[in-house]
C-alpha cells in the first residue's frame, strides 16, 4: 500500500496522462483500490472516485464513500456528467447505509453531506481546487509546530462528536407524475430506515402535477426547514392549498416562494373560500426570510391582496404579480403594506389596470423608489393619462436599470416624455417599449413596420438629444396572428408572418 502511496504522491504532481494511467490501473484490480483506500492520500480520492463512478465499479464506489476523508461529497456533480446507471447511483448510497449502520465509524471518515445537487457545483473536481469555502472545501493542511498536540485532542474531541453526527444529504426536489423515479425511491427508503441518522435536506423544491397524498408522503421525510426555494406550479384548487399549506409553514427559512394557476372551487360552501385563504396566510408569519414573492394567475386575489400581504412581516425585494384580477382598492393597500418599501423588483404584467386609478400605482413606485431596479408593467392596459401621472414617480427611481411596458396603448408624445421624465436616471439601461399607437395601421393591431422605423428612429435621436446613447431601447408588439413580437435591436427582428410575406 506505501508503494501505491508513493507512486500517487508522484502522479499528482506529474502530467494528467500520469495520473488517469494510474487511476485506471488501479481500478483494474477492484479489491486491490478498495484495500489501498486506508493508505490512500486524501487528495487522490476525487479522481479514483470519479473514475470509479464513471467506470461502473460498484464496489470500489461503496467503499470510498464509507472512507470519504472530507466533509462534502459533491455526486451531483458527477451525475450531471455522468448520467449514472441505477446500480452505480445505489452503491453510493448503500456506502453511505452501511456507515451509518457502524457503531464505531472509521477514524478517517469526515463526510457531512452527500451532495446530490446536479447544479451546485460546475465541476466535480473544482470542489477540491481549495477555493470554495464551506463543507465542500478540501481539508486543511496538518498544522505543525507547537499547535500539533492541541489540534491532535480537539481533533479527536470533534471526531467523537462527529461518529453520532447526522449526515446531510442535499437535493433538489421536483414533484411531478412519473415522481418519484428509481433513484429517488431508494433514496426515500434509505433516509426513512436511517431516520435521524440521515437528513434529506432541500434547497429547491419545485411542485407540479402529483397526488396531493404522494405529496405528504415525501415531504414527510424531508427537513422542510431547509427549503428555501418554493415553487408550486399547478392547476390546483384552493382546497388543495389549503391542505397544502401546512408544509408551507414548516419551510421557516424560506427565501423565495412561487404560487401559480390556483383557481377557486365553484360553487363552493359559504365560507369555505375565505377558510382556504386563511389557511395560507397563517402560515406567512413563519416565513421569516422571504425575500422574493411571485403570484400568478391566482384566481382568489382580487379583494384579498391585503390579506395576503399584511400577513408578511418582513420587508421583500421581489414581489411579482401576474395575470390576476385585483381591484382599486387591492392596489391602494398594496402601496401602503410595509413589505413594499424596499423592493428591488416589481412585476405587475397581466394585470389589467385600465378602469384603476394611477394613484395607488403612482405611490407604489414612489414608495419604492430609492430601491427599485426592475419594473416590468407589461400588458396591463395604461392609457396615455395614466402613463403620464406616472412619469413624476419613475424619475425618482435612481436604481431603476430596467424598465418594461410592452402591450399598453401609448402614443409617441408620451413616449418622448418619459425620455425627458427618465433623463436624470443615470442607470437605467434598458427599456422595452410598446409600439406607439402611430404606428398601426388598422383596429386589429396590425404594425405599419414603415412607421415603425420612423417613430424607432425619432426615439433614438431623441436620447442622442439628451446625451444617452448607450441606454438600449426596444419596441415590442405582439402579432395578431402568432403573438410573437417585433423588436428593434437595432435593425427590426420580425415575426415569422412578417418573415413570410
Amino acid at each position: 500500500y506505501s508503494l501505491w502511496s508513493r507512486f500517487f504522491r508522484v502522479g499528482i504532481r506529474a502530467p494528467p496522462k500520469l495520473l488517469e494511467l494510474a487511476v485506471q490501473s488501479l481500478l483494474r484490480d477492484e479489491a486491490l483500490a478498495i484495500a489501498a483506500l486506508e493508505e490512500l492520500p486524501a487528495e487522490l480520492f476525487p479522481p479514483l472516485f470519479s473514475a470509479a463512478f464513471a467506470g461502473m465499479h460498484s464496489q470500489a464506489v461503496k467503499a470510498m464513500v464509507q472512507a470519504w476523508p472530507f466533509p462534502c461529497l459533491p455526486l451531483g456533480a458527477l451525475m450531471k456528467e455522468h448520467k449514472p446507471h441505477l446500480e452505480i447511483f445505489q452503491a453510493a448510497i448503500d456506502g453511505l447505509d452501511v456507515l451509518l449502520a457502524q457503531e464505531v465509524r472509521p477514524r478517517r471518515w469526515k463526510l457531512q453531506v452527500l451532495d446530490l445537487r446536479r447544479n451546485a457545483q460546475q465541476d466535480f473536481c473544482t470542489v477540491w481546487s481549495g477555493t470554495r469555502a464551506g463543507v465542500c472545501s478540501p481539508l486543511e493542511p496538518e498544522v505543525v509546530g507547537p499547535m500539533r498536540k492541541r489540534c491532535r485532542v480537539e481533533g479527536a474531541r470533534a471526531w467523537l462528536k462527529q461518529t453520532s453526527a447526522p449526515v446531510e444529504v442535499l437535493i433538489d426536489l421536483c414533484l411531478k407524475e412519473g415522481t418519484p423515479d428509481a433513484s429517488l425511491s431508494y433514496l426515500l427508503k434509505k433516509v426513512k430506515q436511517r431516520r435521524g441518522s440521515l437528513r434529506l435536506c432541500c434547497q429547491k423544491l419545485r411542485v407540479f402535477s402529483m397526488p396531493m397524498q404522494k405529496i405528504r408522503k415525501i415531504l414527510k421525510l424531508v427537513q422542510l426547514d431547509s427549503v428555501q426555494d418554493l415553487e408550486v406550479n399547478c392547476t390546483w384548487k384552493l382546497a388543495t392549498l389549503g391542505r397544502f399549506a401546512p408544509h408551507l409553514g414548516q419551510m421557516v427559512n424560506l427565501r423565495r416562494l412561487l404560487l401559480s394557476h390556483i383557481h377557486m372551487t365553484p360553487h363552493a360552501a359559504p365560507g369555505m373560500e375565505e377558510r382556504c385563504v386563511s389557511q395560507l396566510t397563517s402560515q406567512f408569519p413563519s416565513l421569516q426570510h422571504l425575500q422574493e414573492l411571485y403570484l400568478d394567475s391566482i384566481s382568489f386575489l382580487e379583494g384579498r391582496l391585503d390579506q395576503v400581504l399584511r400577513c408578511l412581516k418582513n420587508p421583500l425585494e421581489t414581489l411579482s404579480i401576474t395575470n390576476c384580477l385585483i381591484s382599486e382598492a387591492d392596489l391602494m393597500h398594496l402601496s401602503q403594506c410595509p413589505s413594499v418599501s424596499q423592493l428591488k423588483d416589481l412585476s405587475l404584467s397581466g394585470v389589467n389596470l385600465t378602469s384603476i386609478s394611477s394613484k395607488p400605482l403612482w405611490v407604489l413606485i414612489e414608495k419604492a423608489s430609492a430601491t427599485l431596479q426592475d419594473l416590468d408593467l407589461d400588458e396591463c392596459g395604461i392609457m396615455d393619462s395614466q402613463f403620464s401621472a406616472l412619469l413624476p414617480a419613475l424619475s425618482h427611481c435612481s436604481q431603476l436599470t430596467t424598465f418594461s411596458f410592452c402591450g399598453n396603448p401609448i402614443s409617441m408624445a408620451v413616449l418622448e416624455s418619459l425620455l425627458r421624465h427618465t433623463v436624470g436616471l443615470s442607470k437605467l439601461s434598458h427599456v422595452l417599449y410598446p409600439a406607439p399607437l402611430e404606428s398601426y395601421e388598422d383596429v386589429h393591431g396590425t404594425v405599419h413596420l414603415g412607421r415603425l422605423a420612423h417613430l424607432h428612429a425619432r426615439l433614438k435621436q431623441v436620447l442622442q438629444e439628451l446625451g444617452l446613447p448607450s441606454m438600449v431601447w426596444f419596441s415590442g408588439n405582439p402579432c395578431p396572428h402568432c403573438g410573437d413580437r417585433t423588436f428593434y435591436s437595432p435593425e427590426p427582428i420580425l415575426c415569422p408572418c412578417y418573415m413570410a410575406a
